[in-house]
């Protein structure tokens, strides 16, 4: 089997921009999660049988407390903070898991959940669906993939070398020295892409990085004062570095047996009609009925 893993907080903010708004009968704005859902149909239509979506209940996560601009809820349409709870309820009535994160973010949520996946061995492959670049530390070899699915592209482990210039393993420390604005913290002066994936590609963390210029083994312009840089503001880096690395102790399933999607449950109607969607309770109620005689059942 496979286990695709959705991030839908960012499914939710990708339809959200893509979609022309569209109010229900109450006054709700509801495009970005009748699109989330029409996505996860499509990818259910596809053969997957095995999901989980990954939700950011709350954007503010533990990492605010360890940087005070770290991203948070501000400056985030009230029309789109709106459909968070929303699409939790909705891909729920649809039959799917649903990760919701409060003291974690989504990317951790996919980061526990691969682990847990790979470690079933009836699990031939997981596939993180998110093209967000911190989720390339999770890769491992063509076993645990990184797709984005709006470009139809898979990344394995030779992938994110060849995207980054470091493993899986480094772009934790990548990300610290290059920063990350998405995330709100601005990595150490100096360091751009090109210079941090040359140093860690002879270093691999930011530890191991001599702190003086004249003992690098690789030629990066201006090493001395990059090294001098490092040297001051290595509790900042190792810090980033902690903002970057995703965290495997957010909760989720405990087996991928969970993840199996079996059709919609109790309820589904009523969410398609506060969806304004009648045809998609009729599209997944069709394909769970199919689901359903593949496996010889009544």
């Amino acid at each position: 089997m496979k286990a695709y893993l959705v991030d839908g907080t960012y499914e939710l903010f990708r339809h959200y921009f893509a979609l022309p708004g569209h109010l229900n009968a109450a006054g709700e704005e509801v495009a970005a999660t009748r699109g989330v859902l029409r996505s996860m149909l499509s990818l259910l239509g596809e053969g997957a049988t095995h999901v989980a979506v990954a939700t950011d209940h709350v954007v503010e996560s533990f990492r605010n407390e360890l940087w005070e601009d770290y991203k948070d809820s501000s400056g985030i349409a009230e029309d789109l903070l709106s459909q968070f709870e929303l699409l939790e309820d909705s891909l729920r009535a649809m039959g799917l898991v649903v990760w919701p994160m409060t003291e974690y973010e989504a990317d951790d949520a996919l980061a526990a959940g691969a682990a847990m996946a790979v470690a079933d061995e009836q699990v031939e492959q997981v596939l993180i669906c998110t093209p967000d670049k911190d989720l390339a530390q999770c890769v491992v070899g063509r076993r645990i993939v990184q797709v984005d699915r709006r470009k139809r592209l898979v990344t394995h482990e030779g992938g994110v070398v060849k995207k980054f210039g470091v493993p899986p393993a480094s772009i934790p420390d990548y990300l610290a020295l290059v920063g990350d604005a998405a995330d709100g913290f601005p990595g150490i002066p100096g360091f751009g892409a090109k210079t941090a994936a040359t140093v860690l590609a002879r270093y691999s963390h930011i530890e191991d990085i001599p702190l003086r210029g004249n003992d690098w083994d690789v030629s990066v312009r201006g090493a001395g004062r990059l090294a001098a840089t490092l040297a001051e503001q290595m509790d900042r880096a190792l810090l980033f570095r902690r903002l970057a690395t995703l965290d495997g102790n957010a909760p989720v399933s405990a087996r991928v047996e969970e993840l199996e999607w079996s059709g919609p449950v109790a309820g589904f109607g009523d969410v398609c009609a506060r969806l304004d969607d009648k045809g998609l309770r009729e599209r997944v109620e069709e394909l769970a009925e199919g689901r359903r005689r593949e496996m010889g059942g009544p």
